[in-house]
């Protein structure tokens, strides 16, 4: 931004000086704070005496010896609480952004990914333990991704963050400024901004680190940046990125046929005015889809009216007498009407409410030197600067884990250092000697060496060793108190170091042991959950501002799939043959959580034998089990395994039909037995036949020949009859005469 007037000039040198000066009071305040978690975190790494402990232990023959407790511990609670990928559940104020939910929380998981997000957070979570106060700050970098820019989170020095001393709030959301300054050389100031490089040269340089001395004894072992040798003729300039709240004026609209409610500012709200909208029978959508469907359900119920109207009309007709051909009356239904229009007609009609009002967002301001690079307004209303606060005081400077152990590690080391002094001085035994019995210089000399006379004068009396006194054994005790007291205070038991000793006999013992003795780990948790979620709040509108392109981008699911997502992206809508843009993150409000205890360790095997019993019973299948297993090739092995049982499955269907094949053969065979025992059946029954019908036959003619031999008798006998008949013929009339006189 270039300026060009007297006024903005004098508004950008009065932004330095006050940056400045805030700068100035706020490193005052937090002096006591920095040197006391300067001095926890060099506990943390070994530097656990002082300069003048050291002297007095040299003194007195003494080593300085550290035995640290603190580092194993919490790094041991470090590594439980990032042991995984925390996961993010987005959910929509809107039923309309359900589907981009699903992708803001994959967005989310990208910008874990491609920020180194478990360092990040693992060093945050170190300095939550160790000084009291981790920080991530969320950013956008217009540099990465080909220039088209990426939304990153990184750590922050906690000694690099200077906070208004005022603030009571937890993540520091009623500051008044929070100011992140260090020194730069050039050459890293100008890489970070390029694009202001001439007035990185120009800025006034500075050598003060502004780090707090603790008087620890310096061995050379741990260095921090104030002790990195610096470079000849290499210039430093100190950096302050400086964020304030500002009021902005922006429109919240209201709208009546939905309820949303938003807030916009002018590019938002002039984009927004020329939104269409599809008005059917006073219904108001902004969806052409979901409009026209609407309108194909209002036309077939007219349809279905008009017809009922016609049927009704065709029956009253019938009743007065009139013929099929008499013309029936119109039906009276309305038409349906589809009107389109936009947003801004809606707002003429008062159908949406416009209020322009004002709301705070985040200012940023970054000064090199004296030197104003740039300042903008993000598009957030809290500060891009994420404390992780652990034992929280009401004030920005809570205390650490640490600070509340350093007095049991400085016993323990105490306590060690007595110890090998003592076996020190138990292994070389210390003699009296009487005064001029001996020659001192020849006795000092050959008294350690074995199987040496040493000659003394016995009148004068006898050399007498001195037995050094047994240190008590409440000595050792309380040094194992002290370090089971520091594991106690940072919510941790031997087991869960990796003492097997310690766990229970038996497996699912050891499992419930383990899940009781997280409880502390997880109150801890809650607190670094909640800032992981202030930092996914604060990342999805910096992603809305940034990413307004097509984007493609992919995440590494946590069974090693690749799942890939595309954003803002420009396609034909196949029905309506309108340009729209699918998966449009640039619009909706989302809310957003980090899901409980998604960051802790997992006992695999525990998990596995429950999907495997839930596979068993039906209620999930193969492809979910194979995820909770280390199979790094799952897709394959799926893949695999699924061609394994088709194989199987085409040989239990061949072996099947083999088998049908086989059946449908015996069964053959058995027919074409029964086929031939019918055939020689009805061959026997054929012949049987034959002789029947040739019995009949000869029956038949033996019948005929029979009548007509019968018949050739009885011809003949009648002949016969009637020959021999004739008198009596003659006589038969006189008998009957006879008869008839008596």
């Amino acid at each position: 931004m270039i300026y060009n007037n007297k006024a903005q000039k004098s508004k950008k040198k009065k932004t330095v000086t006050d940056t400045l000066e805030i700068f100035k009071k706020y490193s005052s305040a937090r002096d006591t704070w920095a040197k006391e978690a300067k001095e926890d975190k060099e506990f943390r790494l070994g530097k656990q005496w002082t300069k003048e402990q050291v002297d007095t232990l040299e003194a007195r023959g003494q080593a300085p010896i550290v035995v640290n407790r603190i580092h194993p511990a919490v790094e041991t609670a470090k590594a439980m609480i990032t042991a995984n990928r925390p996961s993010f559940r987005v959910s929509p104020r809107e039923d309309s952004d359900k589907k981009i939910a699903n992708v803001i929380s994959s967005l989310l998981s990208y910008m874990y990914d491609i920020s180194d997000g478990r360092t990040v957070i693992r060093q945050a979570i170190d300095d939550y333990y160790t000084m009291g106060l981790g920080y991530i700050n969320i950013y956008q970098d217009p540099m990465k991704d080909m220039g088209k820019g990426e939304v990153c989170i990184h750590d922050v020095d906690p000694l690099d963050v200077y906070v208004d001393p005022a603030s009571r709030n937890r993540f520091f959301d009623d500051a008044e400024n929070i100011i992140v300054s260090r020194l730069f050389t050039k050459e890293q100031a100008m890489k970070l901004w390029p694009m202001y490089e001439s007035k990185i040269k120009n800025a006034s340089g500075e050598e003060d680190h502004n780090a707090p001395e603790t008087g620890r004894h310096y061995d050379g072992t741990i260095q921090f940046p104030e002790d990195v040798e610096r470079l000849d003729k290499t210039e430093y300039v100190r950096g302050y990125e400086r964020y304030y709240k500002v009021n902005v004026e922006e429109y919240r609209i209201y709208e009546s046929f939905s309820g949303k409610e938003d807030l916009m500012n002018d590019e938002e709200y002039e984009k927004y005015v020329k939104t269409p909208v599809y008005i059917v029978e006073k219904r108001i959508f902004k969806d052409r889809e979901k409009a026209m469907q609407f309108y194909q359900t209002l036309e077939l119920q007219r349809q279905m009216e008009m017809e009922k109207q016609m049927m009704q009309s065709e029956a009253e007709m019938k009743q007065l007498g009139y013929g099929p051909e008499a013309e029936l009356p119109e039906p009276e239904v309305p038409k349906v009407h589809v009107e389109e229009a936009d947003i801004g007609f809606l707002i003429s009609q008062n159908l949406v409410e416009v209020v322009k009002t004002l709301v705070t967002k985040v200012k940023q301001c970054v000064i090199i030197g004296e030197t104003e690079l740039y300042s903008r307004v993000l598009p957030i209303e809290n500060y891009p600067i994420v404390p992780f606060c652990n034992v929280h005081t009401r004030t920005p400077y809570p205390a650490s884990d640490v600070r509340l152990v350093k007095g049991l590690q400085e016993y323990i080391n105490k306590t060690r250092s007595l110890i090998i002094a003592h076996a020190t001085t138990s292994t070389n035994t210390k003699i009296l000697v009487p005064e001029g019995s001996v020659d001192m210089a020849d006795f000092e000399q050959k008294w350690a060496q074995p199987g040496v006379a040493i000659q003394y004068d016995p009148t004068d009396g006898a050399p007498m060793p001195i037995q050094p006194s047994p240190l008590p054994n409440e000595l050792y005790n309380n040094e194992m108190t002290a370090k089971n007291d520091i594991d106690h205070q940072l919510g941790l038991y031997e087991m869960m170091q990796g003492n097997a000793s310690a766990a229970p006999q038996t497996y699912k013992a050891t499992i419930a042991l383990d899940e009781f003795g997280q409880r502390k780990i997880k109150s801890k948790l809650a607190d670094i959950e909640a800032s992981l979620t202030r930092v996914a709040q604060l990342a999805i509108p910096l992603m809305q501002q940034l990413y307004t392109t097509r984007k493609v981008f992919r995440v590494v699911q946590p069974n090693n799939s690749l799942n890939e997502y595309v954003i803002n992206q420009k396609l034909v809508d196949d029905k309506t043959e309108e340009i729209k843009i699918f998966n449009d993150i640039t619009i909706g409000k989302y809310d957003v959580v980090v899901v409980a205890g998604s960051t802790l360790p997992t006992n695999r095997y525990a998990e596995l034998e429950f999907y495997k019993d839930a596979f068993q019973m039906g209620l999930i299948d193969r492809q979910e089990v194979l995820k909770k297993t280390e199979i790094f090739d799952a897709e394959g092995v799926q893949e695999r395994m699924d061609m394994i049982a088709k194989l199987k499955g085409a040989l239990e269907q061949a072996q099947g039909e083999i088998k049908k094949l086989q059946g449908d053969i015996q069964t053959r065979d058995r027919e074409a037995v029964n086929l031939r025992k019918k055939a020689e059946v009805e061959k026997f029954k054929s012949g049987l036949d034959k002789i029947k019908n040739k019995s009949e036959a000869a029956g038949s003619l033996f019948d005929s020949r029979l009548d007509d031999t019968l018949s050739l008798v009885k011809n003949k006998i009648t002949t016969d009859i009637q020959r021999a008949g004739q008198p009596s013929e003659k006589e038969a009339p006189k008998k009957k005469k006879t008869k008839k006189k008596k």
